[in-house]
């Protein structure tokens, strides 16, 4: 009887040494474990690491910041609809246009003049050479330069190009009667004189040039 008491006795302690062992590997807190929340995120990786975050493309669009310029809107339109109009290339042949046209106009040249002109400005131009040849005048003329040219306005209506350019040139100019005498400008002055014209063209033709269809300007 003593020897099963003892046996029960014995195992009795080997049970009690082995659940305090476990407790005290998985029951007791040292306050140094991670919540658990903490030890799931260690586990997970965050997917956002690696994820690039692309525009929602349901959200409305911001639209451009401050007013688009009527002038470079303009110039863009007739771009779209003219592949070779550069405007750097335009203005240059805008400058040799207008020396060519002042120059015959001093001249009395109408042969130049119609192939550059449209036909109501060319009117007035003819109308004033024919003055000049009634009273017997004769125009001197002699182009200095440019001081400024720019682009100061575009249209594209329909098919028809429309661009606008102010020149501020110099040159000399004076008209004499039939005796040399001087009665319009001086011939040795140099004049400071802005002009403003507009020049058309169709962007369809087949012709790339340019014509001058209106003209306005003050000497300065």
């Amino acid at each position: 009887m003593n020897a099963q008491l003892l046996e029960i006795l014995f195992f009795a302690m080997v049970a009690g040494i082995v659940l305090f062992r476990l407790y005290s590997v998985l029951g007791r807190r040292t306050g140094n474990e991670r919540p658990p929340q903490e030890n799931v995120n260690a586990r997970v990786p965050n997917a956002s690491d690696n994820v690039v975050q692309l525009p929602d493309r349901t959200a409305p669009r911001e639209a451009p910041s401050g007013p688009v310029d009527p002038l470079q809107r303009a110039l863009l339109d007739i771009k779209l609809a003219d592949k070779s109009f550069e405007e750097d290339h335009f203005v240059s042949g805008a400058k040799q246009a207008f020396e060519m046209i002042v120059t015959a106009y001093s001249a009395g040249d109408r042969a130049t003049l119609k192939s550059l002109v449209s036909q109501d400005v060319f009117a007035a131009f003819d109308s004033g050479i024919t003055a000049r040849e009634k009273a017997n005048q004769k125009a001197s003329f002699t182009f200095v330069g440019f001081k400024n040219v720019r682009i100061s306005d575009a249209a594209l209506k329909g098919r028809m190009a429309e661009v606008t350019v102010t020149f501020n040139a110099q040159y000399i100019s004076a008209t004499t009667d039939a005796n040399g005498t001087v009665v319009d400008g001086d011939t040795t002055t140099v004049r400071d004189v802005t002009d403003v014209w507009t020049f058309s063209r169709d962007t369809r033709a087949s012709d790339p040039n340019w014509m001058l269809v209106a003209t306005s300007g003050d000497d300065v």
